[in-house]
């Protein structure tokens, strides 16, 4: 995620460097619309990787998905290092934009299925906050380098990417698989080693057991309900796991991320300090660097609060602070741009504030949760799915907003922040109306509330809004792991004999009492 975000980042600062618009060709208003398409193209490449991890991600499982991804990267990468026309530049967009759609659709759902339910969300917004710094680091890169002449001061802050694609080749092949791959793919003796490695005990704790066995179980309900994408295309939604609604709740999550209007400000905030609120472009350049510090600081806020607030709190707090950043920013910039206004200088600086504030909500809730949430919304069978898909949305919505930035700024000046005001204010009933918790639960409580809630509506339903998990399903966990401690004797044999003759209750649907004697049997 460190190299997403210095990749996100670091063209944002390119893009205002004079050699690299000579070199180009891309000097002048008249090339406006050219430069941001050479921009956008990146996130027609991320939109197409993200499709292409539909299929790949469960096919070739997490770790060789990241690998691949990378090294896709590490193509497109040089092809912009070593680029002297439009047409290479694209390619090399394009390209890169093609690896990290893979790498962004699959890091979210394998850092979500090694993760333990309370740690899940503080690990996932972490990976985020690794974004920022990559953010923060390609704008103090393209700030230092613009006191450079020549080719040296674009090429080397796209080159740096290469230290992070070597840090992930060098790690990525050492880290454990997903079980929940592993299983869905019947290799169960390897996902229960890895279970046991992650909780620091053995394969036959009954923790372990229990978390295994409620995998297995949500694999096969998945197996005989779940849904393919032809079937989804045709209006067929499963029975009972309400599989649509949660790939809509996921994509949602990512599409608002967009429609946030953070790419106006990360692709372009030097643009937009030059042209909207009219500073030089040293000085555009150090704000720029300095806001992505305090970005990075208040996003730390995330780590402790994802699971302390839940998901829906930290969107919806977010979505307020956002609002009200991008209507102030929209009032002051209107009297900027007001003929013969006295105090013109006084507002646009007043204005910089408050891109600063944006910021600090983005960052402390849009940031990492709507990456987070669809990897926890969606069932085991469409997780890499609903991620892909998710991220998809992301990156589509994300090419719109890029695309029309720098023509937006040109032809509708202060009212093009109108656009980013509205959305923000509309996601603050969108959450709060259809949008239930994940926080503090298991993966398989997600799927639970699913199929035993059918209401689009939740926000009165104390299960889904609830940033505590429901005592039921505690009480349920509870349960499982005393039925499966009961079966642990020191008889390895004996042991394999009691958790086969479990796995036939479980398989037959007896209920705990009648399960628990038969097992005793053995």
């Amino acid at each position: 995620m460190t190299l997403f975000g210095y990749d996100q980042g670091v063209f944002g600062g390119v893009i205002v460097t004079q050699d690299f618009l000579n070199t180009l060709n891309l000097s002048g208003p008249e090339h406006t619309s050219l430069l941001g398409t050479v921009v956008a193209l990146y996130d027609v490449g991320c939109f197409f990787g993200a499709v292409a991890a539909f299929s790949l991600g469960e096919m070739l499982g997490r770790k060789k998905t990241i690998l691949l991804g990378t090294t896709i990267m590490s193509i497109g990468a040089i092809l912009q290092i070593s680029a002297y026309s439009v047409s290479q530049m694209i390619v090399g967009r394009i390209v890169a934009g093609i690896g990290n759609g893979l790498n962004t659709a699959t890091a979210p759902v394998w850092q979500a299925e090694t993760s333990k339910a309370a740690w899940r969300g503080k690990l996932v917004v972490i990976e985020l906050i690794l974004n920022i710094a990559g953010f923060s680091l390609s704008n103090w890169m393209t700030y230092g380098f613009s006191y450079v002449d020549g080719p040296v001061a674009w090429r080397f802050p796209l080159a740096f990417q290469f230290f992070f694609i070597f840090v992930l080749f060098a790690t990525v092949p050492w880290l454990p698989e997903s079980p929940r791959w592993l299983i869905a793919h019947d290799q169960i003796d390897e996902a229960d080693q890895i279970i046991a490695d992650l909780e620091a005990s053995s394969v036959d704790d009954p923790y372990v057991i229990t978390e295994s066995k409620e995998i297995q179980a949500a694999v096969e309900y998945e197996r005989v309900n779940g849904v393919g994408w032809l079937d989804l295309l045709r209006g067929r939604s499963g029975n009972g796991t309400s599989t649509i609604r949660r790939l809509i709740l996921g994509a949602g999550a990512q599409a608002m991320q967009q429609l946030a209007g953070i790419n106006v400000t990360s692709y372009y905030l030097p643009t937009v300090l030059i042209q909207s609120v009219g500073l030089s472009e040293k000085l555009a350049r150090l704000l720029a660097a300095c806001n992505s510090v305090s970005y990075l600081a208040f996003s730390m806020i995330g780590i402790p609060n994802v699971e302390r607030w839940g998901r829906r709190k930290m969107l919806i707090y977010a979505s307020i602070g956002q609002f009200l950043s991008y209507m102030l920013i929209t009032i002051l910039l209107r009297y900027n741009e007001k003929s013969g206004y006295a105090h013109q200088k006084e507002v646009a600086s007043a204005s910089v504030a408050f891109f600063f504030t944006y910021y600090i909500f983005f960052g402390i809730g849009f940031q990492g949760v709507p990456w987070l949430y669809p990897t926890e919304i969606n069932s085991l069978s469409m997780r890499t799915k609903g991620a892909a898909l998710g991220t998809a949305s992301n990156w589509a919505f994300n090419y719109m907003v890029v695309e029309i930035t720098p023509i937006g700024i040109q032809s509708l000046q202060w009212k093009f922040y109108i656009i980013w005001t509205v959305f923000n204010a509309s996601f603050i009933p969108i959450v709060y109306f259809f949008y239930p918790e994940t926080a503090d639960r298991s993966l398989e409580d997600v799927d639970r509330f699913f199929r035993e809630n059918q209401n689009i509506l939740i926000f009165k339903d104390p299960k889904a809004v609830s940033s505590k998990r429901p005592i039921e399903y505690v009480e349920h966990m509870e349960r499982e792991v005393r039925r499966n401690s009961s079966i642990i004797t020191a008889n390895p044999e004996a042991n394999k004999a009691r958790l086969a003759a479990l796995d036939r209750a479980n398989a037959e649907g007896w209920g705990d009492e009648k399960g628990e004697e038969q097992v005793e049997k053995v």
